[in-house]
């Protein structure tokens, strides 16, 4: 699905929309797409002369994904919140031009709540992973 079909699901906007491509894999998992392009609201001041993705910002571009998918048809009237973030690692520092893959996983759904194991790749290098969860209020 690409931009326009994803905001039809999430009621993310931009600045904040962090997703610009999502398909589900035929073992039900998701793959979403992100390429920093460097002018974002989130790498000014982060650092002066040395931008960073901030790790937040990689844990949400993994939810945004997961929810395009995983809360289709569930989310109209509602919106997805972080309940918990466990066990994040990172790994490496992702930059502008930087296209980041979001790999995501269903672990247990109990409406509202979901949870999910992501992590998130640059030329296949995985350079944040973590388990997530988050409810549809």
């Amino acid at each position: 699905m690409n931009k326009d079909e994803i905001k039809e699901i999430i009621p993310h906007r931009e600045p904040m929309l962090l997703v610009e491509e999502v398909v589900q894999n035929e073992d039900g998992s998701t793959t979403g797409y992100y390429t920093v392009k460097g002018d974002e609201f989130f790498l000014q001041g982060h650092f002066p002369n040395n931008p960073v993705v901030p790790g937040v910002i990689l844990c949400e571009m993994t939810a945004q994904s997961a929810c395009a998918i995983f809360l289709n048809g569930e989310l109209k009237g509602k919106t997805p919140v972080f309940t918990g973030i466990n066990n994040v690692k990172f790994r490496k520092q992702v930059k502008p031009g930087d296209t980041v893959e979001l790999r995501c996983s269903l672990v247990k759904k109990k409406i509202p709540f979901y949870w999910i194991n992501g992590e998130a790749r640059v030329e296949g290098k995985v350079v944040m992973s973590g388990e997530f969860s988050f409810a549809a209020v």
